[in-house]
């Protein structure tokens, strides 16, 4: 009898707990409703998708712009079946047979729970996981964890198991700051998600288990090693590879990209200005912008390979720094673009201060500062075309004599010839084609018009001249910067025709709608028998051998290229611009604090640095 009584009454106790719990369990599951995410906002949420730069072709990334989410959005049938199949082994194997909450899983997570006594709610299923991702905060709650659990049965009540596959390959991490399995594929292997194989499959299904412990660039490489092998065998298991492909992809070496590293980074940085001023610094963090540049990715690679062997040849001379800009005369495309020698070297001397007395400094872009830099001898051109405008030409001759042409700041303006030397009589076309002083002087103030000269100038591109002006400005005594010289000098190698510069091609939103696209804007600012005399006397190898000898820099066999040389009082600034109908490309060398060098002239630090990359030019096929 009192056995029954004890029976009983434990029966009672027991009935009444399971009736509290389940009490308590409503009550929790009505409290969790309060302010619940409706299912439908996958729907209404916006994607948040990386900014993208590329090079001319799309397939080169230069740079990606994101906030705290590095994401590309792919569909669900451009993501190879080895990865779908592969995540879900890793992560859920069930996927397609449960309703959105894995019964046997959530009971042995619980069970481990109470062992540990501790609430760390393993065996998620990718719908649990996808709304934690995307609607709910970290924190380890009972209360978190029941709603997380009602929305993932939403969920999968209202949408498909494919939809919802598709969204939580896109929302997921898969490494610090690196979202989607596109993002990381980029990131990973410099390839896209339909591109990648079994093996790395394999791997990138390893990352959401723990993405912070296991991704790629962090010190647990072995652990990841054994996590995708272990996913490979589960998918041995489960019947969706062979254990001959497993093996294979087992011993298979995946090749891991360093961390992202900006491509061309001084020219990036400008179209990323460009952009932000455009269309917003949030815009381009969120809305999945891809921006197709002008760049020519095999001629960037030579332009900062030539440009940082020249500097460092250059240092004899007391010349640190070097620059180079390359564009297509016939459309204005910046095809490269190097804007120091090294966007990521240290600064010399490495004891200098931030922006003073620096020789050398890695951020500061030369080719595109405002104001810029003295051109020297490079801005003659300008000069004489105004002149052969005026109805002068290259026979015309002028006296190249000792002269001073009045007071000009302060002093009497008494200019020299590079040599000290004096030839008398010289035509226009020897006065150019040697950058003679005097002879250039008086053509700017006797044929051409200092006003005028100006003028033509800013008319061809140069937008940075700031007066008053004096007769030293053919000399190159103003401030101008390499890429707007550059796309002056293509007036001259497109016979006349002005064509603005410009680094984009198209720029596109997420779902490909085009939002600008390079339209080309011609202007004749310039007679085409003016620009082709111009080009004829730049390419005289007779006419400049006295002053640069035979065979110089300058000269190139069997090529017709046309190109000046500029070197600035106290020779703080060394230039080289040459051009053919196909290419122009600048070169500037110097050292950022505006040291001199050594007495080093144009022709001796810029033009073997310009000869270099215009000599691969013409022996590669672009």
């Amino acid at each position: 009898m009192e056995l029954k009584k004890k029976i009983k009454n434990f029966l009672i106790f027991v009935l009444i707990f399971f009736l509290s719990f389940l009490i308590f369990v409503s009550f929790l599951f009505i409290l969790s409703l309060k302010d619940l995410p409706r299912p439908e906002k996958f729907l209404e949420r916006e994607i948040i998708q990386s900014t993208k730069i590329y090079d001319s072709t799309g397939k080169i990334l230069l740079y990606e712009v994101f906030g705290e989410e590095k994401r590309s959005f792919v569909p669900l049938e451009k993501i190879p079946n080895h990865l779908i199949w592969a995540i879900l082994v890793a992560e859920d194997k069930n996927f397609y047979k449960h309703h959105g909450v894995d019964l046997k899983g959530i009971v042995r997570a619980v069970l481990f729970d109470l062992k540990i006594m501790k609430f760390l709610y393993g065996g998620s299923t990718i719908n649990q996981q996808l709304v934690r991702s995307a609607f709910l905060n970290p924190e380890k709650t009972l209360a978190r964890k029941t709603k997380e659990v009602i929305l993932a049965i939403e969920l999968d009540l209202k949408y498909s198991k494919n939809q919802i596959l598709e969204w939580y390959l896109n929302q997921i991490p898969f490494g610090p700051n690196i979202y989607g399995v596109e993002a990381a594929c980029q990131n990973y292997f410099g390839k896209s998600v339909s591109e990648i194989n079994l093996s790395e499959a394999a791997l990138l299904a390893s990352l959401p288990k723990a993405p912070s412990l296991l991704f790629p660039w962090g010190e647990n490489r072995e652990l990841l090693e054994k996590r995708k092998n272990y996913i490979l065998d589960k998918m041995v298991e489960e019947k969706i590879i062979t254990k001959d492909e497993a093996e294979k992809a087992k011993k298979e070496q995946i090749n891991i990209l360093p961390p992202q590293k900006i491509k061309a980074p001084h020219f990036v940085m400008m179209v990323k200005k460009y952009l932000e001023e455009k269309y917003g610094e949030d815009f381009l963090k969120r809305k999945g912008l891809k921006v197709y540049t002008t760049l020519n990715w095999d001629l960037q690679e030579i332009a900062e390979k030539v440009v940082k062997e020249g500097a460092e040849r250059n240092k004899k001379y007391g010349v640190f720094n070097a620059a180079l800009v390359a564009l297509n005369p016939k459309t204005g495309d910046v095809l490269a673009f190097v804007g120091s020698k090294d966007f990521f070297g240290k600064k010399e001397p490495e004891n200098c201060e931030e922006g003073k007395n620096c020789k050398f400094e890695p951020y500061f872009n030369v080719a595109f500062s405002f104001p810029g830099r003295q051109p020297g001898s490079s801005f003659k051109p300008f000069v004489y075309a105004t002149a052969f405008e005026k109805g002068y030409d290259d026979k015309t001759v002028v006296l190249d004599e000792p002269t001073c042409f009045g007071i000009w700041g302060g002093k009497e303006y008494c200019p020299q010839n590079y040599d000290k030397k004096f030839r008398g009589k010289v035509t226009l076309r020897e006065a150019l084609a040697q950058s003679l002083n005097v002879p250039s002087v008086k053509v700017l103030v006797d044929f051409a018009g200092i006003e005028d000269s100006i003028q033509k100038a800013r008319g061809m591109g140069i937008t940075t001249l700031k007066g008053p002006f004096g007769p030293s400005i053919v000399l190159g005594g103003w401030e101008v910067n390499l890429l707007e010289m550059v796309s002056a000098y293509a007036v001259f190698a497109n016979d006349g025709i002005k064509i603005p510069y410009n680094f984009i091609l198209k720029i596109e939103d997420s779902e490909g709608n085009v939002l600008e696209e390079r339209k080309i804007k011609e202007k004749r600012v310039l007679k085409k028998e003016t620009a082709q005399l111009i080009n004829d006397i730049l390419s005289d190898e007779e006419a400049r051998a006295p002053i640069f000898g035979y065979y110089s820099p300058l000269y190139f066999e069997n090529q017709k290229v046309s190109v000046k040389t500029g070197t600035t009082d106290n020779y703080r600034d060394a230039w080289t611009i040459g051009y053919t109908e196909d290419i122009v490309v600048g070169v500037w060398a110097g050292n950022n604090d505006n040291t001199p060098s050594k007495r080093a002239p144009g022709v001796l630090v810029a033009a073997p640095i310009f000869h270099e990359f215009m000599e691969k030019f013409f022996s590669t096929k672009f």
